[in-house]
């Protein structure tokens, strides 16, 4: 538990307005403010690690359902998974969101190659420029 929370602390430091979702197993799990401020908002049930550390869940296969809320409700968030040996990329909702919408926002019947290769820079760029730690 001491790696997962430390996880926690670092990445909540760095994405301090976002709710930090870690994937563990077959669930997806908050920590701390986070599990209590989600089971509050969503329902979720609160429960506990030990005496000081709060924590509440869903499976992985609800997902879908959860983000839904979560971006219908404005909460950003951010998901890592704990179990990976590869570094998360720590981009939230937000910043998603900011480079779907530029992809959306794109004529692509329109466009030459030399162009396309210029949008794809660009969307490399902002991802590179939101990645956390990265």
């Amino acid at each position: 538990m001491s790696k997962l929370y430390k996880k926690y602390k670092e990445l909540k430091y760095k994405n301090p307005d976002s709710v930090i979702l870690f994937k563990s197993g077959i669930f997806y799990i908050a920590l701390e403010n986070d599990a209590i401020f989600l089971s509050e908002k969503l329902g979720l049930k609160l429960s506990f690690f030990n005496n000081e550390i709060s924590k509440c869940g869903f499976p992985v296969s609800r997902f879908s359902f959860y983000s839904h809320l979560l971006n219908e409700l404005s909460i950003p968030y951010v998901v890592f998974d704990s179990q990976s040996s590869l570094s998360p990329y720590d981009i939230n909702q937000a910043e998603l969101n900011s480079v779907i919408s530029y992809i959306l926002s794109l004529n692509l019947n329109c466009i030459t190659y030399r162009e396309s290769f210029d949008i794809l820079q660009r969307i490399q760029e902002m991802l590179k420029k939101n990645l956390r730690g990265g």
